[in-house]
């Protein structure tokens, strides 16, 4: 029984993000130990929760891990804590397209058993929050919504009228707060600036948020609200159960890191590590790969913004060409996938990949489901796994290719033996043979195994 809270709201841009990390930190300011989550394959909010918290923040998402992990990953991440804060995605009840709300931030806090705190911007409005407030409750009466937070409140006078309106619907109001200028973290093509990019703006505003939340909302009447939460009757995930250790001797996987590479679940590395691997971490902006490398991962991030800098690292795009070519195990993401191409922007890159990217105006978002389309040594062909999209870039082919995916619009991504690259985000969770299949891989190339 971990007491915990869902902190959601009518729609995006009503603040919960702000609200979610100002609890996170001034519940750890207060003495407590605050795990927390966000709802979706965003990557961007779980970094500003780790700075809240000094936890590592994680993802809760039925489309990519499955509903039935939903409660045993919340069990894992919450270990230890004292109070879990999930942080919602867009509003309460959207959820994938066509799916009747699948995916939602109130699809996970039924698979959490977990109350709602409802964040409502007021700006624009009097009494007529509670309407919203009211049709929120009214929508689904599975979801236990227990209080609210009004955000961005101009004056005592605007405060008591939207109080006036809140009051019928018998939600009580938790906190009040009011515009707060310092609260502003740079944003750019994708949404927030990452944390490990703005380390000192992100523990500023944090900071801020912390600061008015304890100012205008009821802490302890937050907590109250989290131990309203029902027992939660599932086993904790344990990635040691997931994927099976082989033969003596641990592998080196390295991970890129940095502020390039920072789009990556916490379960990556857990995954890897109980399947038998040592993982380090390394920032391809400055850093060679580490030493003994026997595979690299490289997930997501912005290496867009930072294709200049990354290309100046010659002794690590050299590296990375030439171990490849000797039979380097290699699984790259959306941002790894444009660190293999031969150039981004005109910028050289690897050049492992017979194609060059380029940064566009069109957004690719969703989630998708993708069928192995060729067989590598992580995925068979024929494979069928659930993935997300979310870039601005392209590639072009500079020759014929195996394609990594099938997709609905057509194929995607490219394929060698032991490097499997494209724009899919995958959450190991659903797949731990994927990891599994990495390691071994990473094992016969350290001559661990023949």
């Amino acid at each position: 029984m971990i007491p915990r809270v869902v902190v959601a709201a009518p729609a995006s841009g009503a603040g919960k993000t702000t609200v979610a990390v100002g609890l996170m930190a001034a519940l750890r300011r207060a003495g407590r130990t605050v795990a927390g989550f966000k709802v979706g394959p965003d990557y961007i909010d779980p970094g500003f929760h780790a700075v809240a918290t000094g936890r590592p923040g994680r993802n809760l998402d039925p489309m990519l891990s499955g509903e039935e992990r939903v409660g045993p990953l919340f069990a894992h991440g919450a270990a230890g804590a004292d109070l879990a804060v999930v942080e919602g995605v867009m509003g309460l009840y959207d959820g994938a397209l066509g799916t009747e709300g699948f995916s939602s931030t109130a699809h996970v806090a039924k698979l959490l058993k977990a109350p709602v705190v409802l964040v409502v911007e007021a700006s624009a409005a009097g009494r007529s929050v509670g309407a919203v407030v009211q049709g929120f409750v009214a929508f689904d009466t599975e979801i236990r919504i227990v209080g609210v937070i009004l955000n961005k409140v101009g004056s005592d006078r605007h405060e008591a009228e939207v109080r006036a309106g809140v009051a019928p619907t018998g939600v009580p109001v938790l906190g009040v707060l009011r515009r707060d200028t310092r609260l502003t973290v740079p944003s750019r093509h994708l949404g927030l600036v990452p944390a490990d990019e703005q380390r000192e703006q992100a523990s500023a505003a944090v900071e801020a948020a912390a600061e008015l939340v304890r100012q205008g909302v009821d802490l302890e009447a937050f907590v109250a609200a989290a131990h309203a939460a029902t027992d939660l009757d599932v086993e904790a995930w344990d990635p040691t159960a997931e994927v099976a250790q082989a033969g003596e001797g641990r592998p080196v996987v390295a991970v890129a890191g940095g502020p390039v590479f920072s789009f990556r679940y916490t379960e990556t590395a857990e995954l890897l590590v109980a399947a038998g691997a040592d993982v380090v971490s390394f920032d391809p902006l400055s850093d060679p790969l580490p030493e003994a490398t026997s595979a690299l991962y490289l997930g997501g991030g912005f290496p867009e913004l930072h294709a200049e800098a990354l290309s100046a690292n010659d002794v690590l795009r050299r590296q990375v060409a030439s171990e490849i070519a000797a039979g380097l195990p290699v699984i790259a993401e959306c941002a790894g996938l444009l660190y293999l191409c031969r150039e981004l922007d005109g910028h050289p890159m690897t050049g492992v990949l017979p194609a060059t990217a380029r940064m566009t105006d069109r957004l690719t978002l969703g989630y998708r489901t993708a069928i192995a389309a060729t067989t590598t040594a992580f995925f068979d062909e024929g494979r069928r796994v659930r993935g997300h999209e979310f870039h601005r870039t392209a590639i072009e082919l500079d020759a014929q290719v195996d394609p990594a995916w099938h997709l609905p619009a057509g194929v995607e991504g490219i394929a060698l033996p032991r490097v499997h690259a494209s724009y899919l985000h995958l959450h190991w969770t659903a797949c731990p043979d994927v990891p599994a299949r990495f390691v071994a891989e990473a094992r016969v190339h350290a001559g661990l195994e023949k």
